[in-house]
């Protein structure tokens, strides 16, 4: 059992203590079982735990996506459908719902639905990479290669914005740069390429991604702010001052 796992089990054991103390497991508790029995294999107890918080709350979202991720692994396609939808009645802004609901409608050959639900998905939440690339993938299957590379964009795109976010330069790089094979000549995906090569202390690698944005797109005044701040760390501090003045006259002051 991992430390991790160990420290899960424990931490929803002493919930589930807690709450036959007072008579009843509440419909949270019951989930934080199901999860556990999840990640043991244990699939229809799972969905005994969700099916009964889903009983004690019927406005629990969670639940229902909880218990429909089970069902669409176990093969219940349709039974998955019904849950995620479900969800969303209770919870229109639940984008997770959308989106599982989505793999589903494609396990189902309803690419057409899946799309839907991927755009939407994407409406209520920008972020999530998966959406644009599962998207992707079913632009690809329908012959939309255009469409596709876009959501490939998007999708690599919004995993680098995560690997920044989260700390991993390393990763953040991956995904620009497999955004930049798929759109050479947009200046952000390189301009934040070069974000990432400075967290990551390569500043002649910066320097080169800051400078092709600016070639790509000679108004990014954030691509010339950071080079000018590469510049100035490596010395060069003429070269900096001119791309900083650079910026502010892009940025009108």
């Amino acid at each position: 059992m991992s430390a991790r796992f160990r420290t899960t089990f424990l931490i929803l054991f002493a919930l589930t203590l807690t709450g036959i103390a007072f008579g009843q497991q509440t419909a949270e508790q019951l989930v934080g079982s199901g999860q556990v029995k999840v990640e043991t294999g244990d699939w229809d107890g799972a969905i005994a735990d969700f099916t009964k918080a889903i009983e004690l709350n019927p406005k629990y979202d969670f639940a229902y996506v909880s218990r429909g991720v089970i069902k669409r692994h176990k093969g219940d396609l349709d039974g998955a459908v019904t849950d995620f939808t479900k969800a969303i009645e209770v919870n229109p802004r639940n984008s997770t719902a959308y989106a599982q609901r989505g793999h589903a409608k494609v396990s189902k050959g309803d690419l057409d639905g899946a799309i839907a639900d991927y755009s939407k998905t994407i409406e209520l939440n920008p972020r999530v990479p998966v959406a644009y690339l599962s998207r992707g993938e079913v632009k690809k299957a329908k012959g939309d290669q255009a469409g596709a590379i876009e959501d490939f964009f998007s999708g690599e795109m919004a995993k680098g914005d995560m690997g920044g976010i989260s700390g991993n330069p390393n990763g953040a790089i991956v995904d620009y740069t497999r955004a930049i094979e798929l759109h050479p000549k947009d200046a952000n995906a390189y301009f934040k390429r070069g974000v990432a090569k400075v967290k990551k202390g390569d500043l002649d690698g910066a320097l080169a991604d800051y400078s092709k944005a600016i070639e790509l797109d000679p108004k990014h005044a954030e691509a010339y702010l950071g080079r000018g701040n590469a510049k100035k760390t490596k010395g060069d501090q003429m070269g900096a001052d001119e791309d900083f003045a650079q910026a502010a006259k892009l940025q009108g002051h």
